[in-house]
């Protein structure tokens, strides 16, 4: 039995629904759109969450283990929606061994969230990522297209800060 993901409830419209339903009717009988449809239902939703996970498989007609497999095997798909201010730090080598797990745990410790996770008011989401491409200022994290770079977890409130959080 699968679970849900994420700690924010779905909130999907009728509107999402009746766009997915029409993707879903486009490719049916097709099993080889499955990874079609999980990108365009990405694309609708922002994120796959267990929901909608549940409408691909039965529309498809394919396990709904098959869908999560699908979504947790390629990095393209998030099963948690990504917050107003998507922070992400690089785990990448260079990052990694100045610290950027230091900045994960001073993250995780302020947000109240894991990495992969979304606070629950949707405000910020928190991730891992690999090499950004900016090993010079390891370790990094953005926030959205931002970029902050030579930090220590002893930075992090004041980032924080300013984007109000």
């Amino acid at each position: 039995m699968l679970k849900k993901i994420s700690n924010i409830p779905f909130k999907g419209t009728p509107e999402q629904q009746a766009k997915l339903e029409a993707v879903i009717a486009e490719c049916k009988g097709d099993k080889s759109m499955l990874m079609h449809v999980m990108q365009e239902a990405q694309e609708i939703y922002g994120y796959l969450p267990y929901e909608v996970q549940v409408m691909i498989a039965e529309g498809m007609d394919v396990p709904l283990e098959k869908v999560y497999g699908v979504s947790t095997f390629y990095a393209q798909f998030a099963l948690s929606p990504k917050g107003e201010y998507n922070i992400s730090v690089c785990l990448g080598t260079a990052c990694y061994v100045k610290g950027a797990q230091e900045l994960i745990d001073k993250l995780s410790e302020c947000l109240g969230i894991e990495s992969g996770e979304c606070t629950p008011d949707g405000r910020v989401s928190l991730e891992a990522c690999r090499c950004i491409g900016a090993c010079g200022l390891a370790p990094v994290l953005t926030v959205n297209d931002e970029v902050y770079g030579k930090l220590t977890e002893k930075d992090i409130p004041d980032i924080l800060a300013k984007y109000g959080i």
